[in-house]
């Protein structure tokens, strides 16, 4: 745990450092919520028929989408961003030859990018109720939190099979690109799955993406149980399983070979 608190410290020191770039966060937040409010207001705020089983307007489905995203997208962008930042600061090697586990290195790279990320979450949210008007009274915390943690697990995993190719390439990040390109238009963040053609939905059935926004928005707007989100839950537990010990295995190869030829200290 100490070694967890001193590399959460380091790098809270290290954002702290740069408040102009924090302010310029919250100022992307709220800038990507006015184009989606004035969009969703340009066709009257009506509920689209796409939009019925979560009873919502556009806006309020996608600033809760891009909320979760962004809180989720961690997953994928914190391990193989903070593998490459080692790698140019020349720090990487002296991180890693400490005897300190792998696998307490790469929580402590995801949980600080994490804990910034519920802030993110926090302004989204404070701004939909205050601005916005958006209602939240209905939200079951229990199926939040479930959807929550293993959506995080199973992005968790893809950040940590990223960060295995940064390990050894550098640069060029297949998996990275894979799902960046992917979720967004598959995932149903930006609008519904089912606007999609059949082909594509049946595409984005293979993407965790597509089931945590689905519960997410089911269990945030209508109040749904563990039980009615069965389904969902049980496609995330098995992405969870499938991709947590191939995301370690995988780091575990990258960082041997990497040690092997000496180029932990490349970049």
């Amino acid at each position: 745990m100490s070694k967890i608190i001193s590399l959460l410290k380091k790098d809270f020191l290290i954002e702290t450092s740069y408040k102009l770039a924090f302010l310029f966060n919250i100022f992307g937040v709220i800038s990507s919520l006015l184009i989606y409010f004035f969009i969703d207001k340009l066709f009257g705020q009506r509920i689209s028929p796409h939009l019925e089983e979560f009873g919502i307007n556009y806006f309020s489905y996608v600033l809760l989408s891009m909320a979760f995203f962004s809180y989720i997208g961690v997953g994928i962008g914190s391990f193989s961003s903070r593998i490459r930042a080692e790698q140019i600061q020349g720090t990487l090697e002296s991180l890693l030859v400490t005897p300190t586990k792998i696998s307490i290195i790469l929580l402590s790279m995801g949980l600080w990018n994490l804990i910034f990320a519920t802030i993110d979450v926090f302004i989204y949210i404070s701004l939909g109720v205050i601005l916005f008007n958006i209602n939240f009274t209905n939200v079951n915390l229990i199926s939040t939190l479930a959807v929550l943690i293993l959506t995080i697990i199973s992005f968790s995993s893809l950040g940590i099979l990223s960060a295995s190719f940064i390990m050894i390439f550098k640069r060029g990040n297949p998996v990275a690109w894979i799902i960046n390109t992917l979720e967004g238009l598959l995932g149903g963040v930006y609008f519904p799955v089912k606007v999609m053609p059949a082909f594509l939905q049946f595409l984005a059935r293979f993407l965790p993406i597509t089931y945590a926004i689905r519960a997410m928005q089911l269990a945030v707007y209508k109040g749904h149980t563990v039980f009615e989100l069965k389904n969902e839950l049980l496609f995330l537990f098995l992405f969870s399983c499938l991709l947590l010990p191939l995301s370690f295995t995988s780091f575990s190869y990258a960082l041997k070979k990497a040690r092997l030829q000496g180029s932990l200290l490349q970049y």
